[in-house]
């Protein structure tokens, strides 16, 4: 398989209050995953890529002076570093479809700033797209920093499911172990992709922008929390989801409903908003 690998990859990062050096290493694990892709049997191991920060801080805290120390290794890589600030904070999904909508990449990948990309990832990624194309979109493998196994793909949720998953105390959850291992698909093999996974998460999203583009992005009505449950369910409509193994990364966020009263209300009416469009399933 061959492929031109010329505007290829879009790789957009939503920042909001990054903690301090959360966007330095999430760019340097994406520089240490584009000097180790290769396109097919290509024998260019780089490709013109951007990447753009989307800075959601109202008062434009992200300096392109920042990356001054990547400079080099962002020209030796044909990638090009954009920032979008000045609009405030839109939310998340708005944020990304800044750069979604815009994009003339064949493929985008939709990322939080917390992510460490594995270095092998994007090659598995991409290669895995171009060899698929009936896959609008994959998630990859996510541990947590200390090695725990990370979840990200879903079946179609009920509201007990998050209520038992986001505020019960974990003696309650152990309860319903079997239940929750159904919702969060850990039966899923680690050694093959798995196609038709119905919801993956906008934490790491690696897509066809034509998909993207024709699904119109993020639905902008979800300021945060169930945007990615929302573009999983749209997606799906144009194309099938799919779990990717090789694919890895280590995410340092998740548990997004304990992170005090404010999420938990924003988790709320999110989710009020996804079951009103998607049919109310209680149990």
């Amino acid at each position: 398989m061959t492929a031109s690998i010329e505007n290829l990859l879009s790789i957009s990062i939503v920042s909001y209050h990054s903690k301090e050096g959360e966007l330095e290493s999430a760019l340097s694990s994406l520089l240490s995953a584009l000097e180790n892709f290769v396109v097919g049997d290509s024998n260019d191991d780089s490709l013109n890529s951007t990447i753009t920060i989307i800075d959601n801080s109202e008062n434009n805290e992200v300096d392109l002076q920042q990356f001054t120390n990547q400079q080099s290794k962002l020209l030796a890589l044909r990638s090009e570093l954009r920032l979008i600030q000045g609009q405030g904070n839109v939310g998340y999904g708005a944020g990304h479809n800044l750069a979604i909508m815009k994009s003339t990449a064949r493929f985008s990948l939709i990322m939080n700033s917390d992510i460490e990309v594995e270095e092998r990832a994007l090659n598995e990624g991409v290669n895995y797209l171009l060899g698929n194309p009936d896959v609008a979109a994959v998630s990859p493998q996510a541990q947590f920093k200390n090695g725990q196994k990370q979840y990200l793909c879903k079946h179609s949720p009920t509201v007990f499911d998050f209520f038992l998953r986001g505020f019960m105390p974990e003696g309650i959850r152990s309860l319903f172990n079997k239940r929750l291992a159904l919702f969060e698909m850990r039966d899923l093999s680690e050694e093959h992709p798995t196609k038709d996974v119905p919801i993956i998460s906008g934490c790491f999203m690696l897509c066809s922008t034509e998909a993207l583009q024709k699904a119109a992005g993020f639905n902008e009505d979800y300021f945060l929390y169930f945007e990615d449950f929302d573009l999983s369910m749209r997606l799906s409509e144009i194309n099938t989801l799919a779990y990717l193994p090789a694919m890895k990364i280590v995410h340092h966020g998740g548990n997004s409903a304990r992170k005090g009263i404010k999420h938990i209300g924003l988790f709320i009416q999110s989710a009020r908003r996804f079951f009103n469009t998607y049919g109310w399933r209680w149990f």
